[in-house]
């Protein structure tokens, strides 16, 4: 039986969690699946389409 709202994440707990946030932020890639296929996606667009500023 679980209690509501309480959660446990071993990959939170060992710090793997910041360091791919760290890595992330310092390298401008995104770790997620969902986070890479915007950045491609972005990219892709703006190579067809031309960047508009």
């Amino acid at each position: 039986m679980k209690i509501p709202g309480l959660s446990f994440s071993l990959k939170r707990a060992l710090g793997v969690t910041k360091a791919k946030q760290q890595f992330a932020r310092k390298t401008g890639i995104p770790t997620t699946r969902a986070g890479l296929e915007r950045k491609i996606g972005k990219m892709v667009i703006n190579s067809i389409f031309g960047k508009k500023r």
